[in-house]
This record gives C-alpha cells, structure tokens and sequence, in this order.
C-alpha cells in the first residue's frame, strides 16, 4: 500500500452497469467472418468513476445515455447512470470533473446529472463531431445532435477543457488519445495500489476485439483502432489492469464494489477474481511494463 507521501496519486476504480442489449450478434461487434459470426453476443453499459480516499476527489468517466435513447434503439435499462454512480457512493451533483472518452450517444448523454462538472475532451472529437463529416448518415448514426448541442453550449460557458493528444486531469490521472473507433477516442490511465490501469472505453469494446486483434465494426480509422490496441498494452501495467468498454464479462472478473452489487457494480483496482481474457494474448510477446506518465 502506498505511503502518505504517495497516497494522493492512488486512486480506486469502478464500473457500473446500467444497461444491456442482448439481442446483439456477433457480426455487430466483430469485424471479421467466423463460424458463430451469427451467435448471440449480448452488450453492457458502464459508466466509470475514479475515487481518491485522501482528498476525497472524485472523477467520473463518460456519462451514458437516457431511458428514452434505450427505448429508441433496442436496449434493456435496468437504471440511470446516475442512479448506478449512487451504488457506489457518489452523488452526481455533486462532482466537479468529467472525462468525455468521446461523444458518441452512449457516453455523453447524461450532462443533466452533471451540473457542477467540467468535461474533459479531445479537440479532434469536437472537430469532427460538428465539422462536415456529420453530414454523412453513416457517419453520424452513433452520435445525438442533441448531445453535440449540449457540450457545445457547456463549451460557451467555459466548462470544456479541451485536450490535443495526451493530458493530465490529475494527480495519478491522464487521458491520451487512441482515435480508432472515433476521430478524438481517448482512454483513461489512472495510477492504483496495483499498479497502473487503462479504462480503454471503445478503444477495445469486447477483450476479444483486443485479444484476437479484431476490430468492432464502428470505425472512424481502422490503421488507428489497431494501433490503439498496442498503444493499451503499453499503458497499461498487466493485462488485467485494462478494462474494454462494453463487455459482460467485466463483472466476472472483478469484485463487486459492495456486498449487493454483483452483476451491476465492481472495484476495478482490486486484485481480480478470475483471469483477465486478455492474459490469454501472448501474440505480442511478454506483457510491458507501462510508461510513467503521471
């Protein structure tokens, strides 16, 4: 465990679920053909929250979608983020700093639940999301105008920080920019008692979209959603410290957050209750140790 000296830059690390669709199939997230490429291939919703016991700072990522959006596009929503967030002792008005991973509709949906929150957020991904590319149906299709709307109008009262590459929110943590699956996707790397983990959101939707190298359908670059995936393995200090955006499996490989929570909340920086998919992937030789960039 950290010492005094140390112990501001150590945080915990949650995931909570708030939705699912399991009527999702495999071709819907995996772009590449396959025997089962048909079978059933159910999608969870997270929102993340970072939380330092010795400042009491607390820092949430992304802030996922609304009850009506999940009733527009398919899928089960068992509570707010929100109310998720409150599972885990936080109190959504009452946090002061947001990570954007990037705009698309199930990440930034929620900015009511936020009203005293500055967002962090990539200059390319507001670039992109209000720039010419929108005028493409397909392109377009996993983003809400109203949500640009939203952030735009928090841009003019001075409550975006934008950030161009890599960044530094706080102590302990950082954002760095993957691109891939949207123009300004950034990830997550915050400093634990177990080292240094990569919230990877969408850089990684699936383990198996990293593990097998296999891409999610959803592209904005598809020379940079591979290269996202070494840029996690160099970030992160083991394979499971780094935690995809969508997947069930997510909380089956970490404990619950409390006693009650199983299957909706779980404690990222805890030691892991089963193996990481992701120890499975020795394609690209031993694991490295992550850069310091705190």
């Amino acid at each position: 465990m950290p010492d005094a000296a140390t112990a501001a830059d150590i945080w915990e690390a949650y995931a909570a679920r708030y939705a699912v669709h399991t009527g999702r199939r495999r071709h819907e997230h995996m772009l590449a053909p396959g025997d089962a490429h048909d079978a059933p291939m159910p999608i969870s919703y997270y929102v993340w929250a970072l939380r330092n016991t010795a400042t009491g700072r607390v820092i949430v990522v992304d802030t996922g979608f609304t009850a009506d959006k999940a009733r527009a596009r398919g899928q089960t929503y068992h509570r707010t983020p929100a109310e998720a967030l409150r599972l885990i002792g936080i109190e959504p008005g009452t946090v002061e700093e947001v990570i954007l991973t990037h705009l698309h509709y199930d990440h930034v949906g929620g900015f009511a639940w936020f009203p005293r929150a500055r967002f962090h957020l990539q200059d390319r991904e507001m670039a992109v999301a209000t720039g010419r590319h929108m005028r493409h149906p397909i392109m377009r299709k996993s983003y809400e105008v109203e949500d640009i709307l939203a952030i735009v109008r928090r841009n003019y009262a001075e409550r975006v920080r934008f950030h161009d590459g890599d960044g530094r929110i706080a102590p302990g943590v950082s954002v760095h920019h993957v691109g891939g699956h949207a123009a300004g996707l950034q990830v997550v790397r915050v400093k634990t008692a177990r080292g240094a983990l990569v919230l990877a959101a969408d850089a990684t939707h699936f383990y198996e979209n990293m593990r097998a190298r296999i891409p999610f359908p959803i592209i904005f670059s598809l020379a940079d959603m591979l290269e996202a995936f070494d840029r996690l393995r160099a970030l992160a200090d083991g394979p499971d410290l780094i935690v995809p955006g969508h997947d069930p499996l997510v909380l089956s490989v970490y404990p619950p957050a409390a006693p009650g929570l199983e299957d909706i909340a779980v404690r990222l920086d805890a030691t892991p209750v089963r193996p990481s998919p992701l120890a499975e992937d020795d394609t690209a030789g031993p694991w490295p140790m992550g850069p310091e960039r705190f």
